[in-house]
């Protein structure tokens, strides 16, 4: 497998840390209270006391009970947007997407049980379907966004390149579309292959322009 390098980023601090870990665990709380009991039955006391924290600082990571069932890993959108933002300015586009989120993939072997188990709640409660929607929606347009700085910034000027905010959209909708087939495959296949391998086979059939798959 080749092994692409990551992006370089500066350590989070110990502050961070711990509100990403609390995060996390409301998360998983919520999640996993959710999968035994139904969505509908698990409250925002029950995943705060599950998760040792208060009511009061469930809202300051959520904005409603619902997101925290959807937002498991909502910080990673804004880490994902930072690197494209500082990745080399020689680096092409989808190798820029790339390996940002190749800087996000460690750990998440660790945590497939909770994202098959997610996906479980999600399934069981059409509503939510549509808030993660929103929310896949919301992180493609930021993610274009971050893109259209990019190639700004590389010396494009947007009278000069009409064709950027397209090219931002449509990058930003293929990376975030092959990242959740990528989850989807690994999850599906517990134990039989990794999400690296997963996530670097979906790539290399985009940057070779999804030819036919041979034996």
């Amino acid at each position: 497998m080749h092994v692409v390098p990551k992006t370089t980023t500066s350590a989070p601090g110990l502050r961070e840390r711990k509100k990403r870990a609390t995060r996390r665990a409301i998360a998983e709380a919520a999640v996993r209270l959710a999968a035994e009991h139904g969505v509908e039955h698990v409250t925002v006391e029950a995943i705060s006391e599950a998760a040792g924290v208060s009511p009061r600082t469930f809202f300051n990571y959520f904005p409603s009970h619902d997101d925290a069932f959807v937002l498991v890993d909502d910080e990673v959108g804004e880490r994902i947007r930072e690197s494209v933002r500082s990745a080399p300015a020689d680096l092409p586009p989808l190798d820029v997407v790339r390996d940002a989120l190749v800087t996000e993939l460690d750990g998440f072997e660790s945590r497939q049980e909770l994202w098959a188990l997610q996906s479980k709640v999600l399934q069981r409660s059409p509503h939510l379907i549509h808030r993660g929607l929103q929310a896949h929606m919301a992180d493609e347009r930021a993610l274009a966004v971050a893109l259209t700085d990019r190639l700004h910034g590389t010396g494009q000027d947007t009278e000069e390149a009409p064709g950027t905010a397209l090219f931002a959209r449509l990058l930003a909708a293929v990376t975030l579309t092959a990242l959740r087939v990528a989850l989807e495959h690994w999850c599906d296949h517990p134990g039989e292959t990794a999400l690296a391998d997963a996530f670097h086979e979906v790539f290399t059939q985009l940057a070779q322009g999804l030819p036919r798959p041979t034996e």
